[in-house]
């Protein structure tokens, strides 16, 4: 399903999405496709699904024009990690 396929039929909502595809262009990494996991009505239970959401859930709300996650690099003792900043998602735009 595409991004405004669930921005139409989920209008001004919440939504749990797993991610199908998607590409990077830079520190941006953009979702093509998505599955439609359910919505979400209230805004602290977004937040804490999004908190706990795994290999490649998501949360976004759909008054966002589209799906971008930042990648960001986490320096560590054992060497580079990337990392998705997804709470981004969780605030309208």
């Amino acid at each position: 399903m595409q991004w405004e396929e669930v921005r139409t039929i989920y209008p001004d909502q919440y939504v749990k999405l797993q991610i199908l595809t998607s590409h990077t262009d830079g520190n941006i990494k953009f979702v093509d496709e998505v599955a439609l996991i359910r919505a979400i009505q209230d805004p602290k239970e977004a937040t804490r699904e999004l908190l706990s959401a795994k290999d490649g859930v998501i949360v976004s709300h759909t008054s966002n024009n589209e799906l971008k996650i930042e990648l960001r690099t986490l320096r560590g003792l054992r060497g580079v990690v990337q990392h998705e900043s997804t709470l981004k998602l969780v605030m309208k735009s």
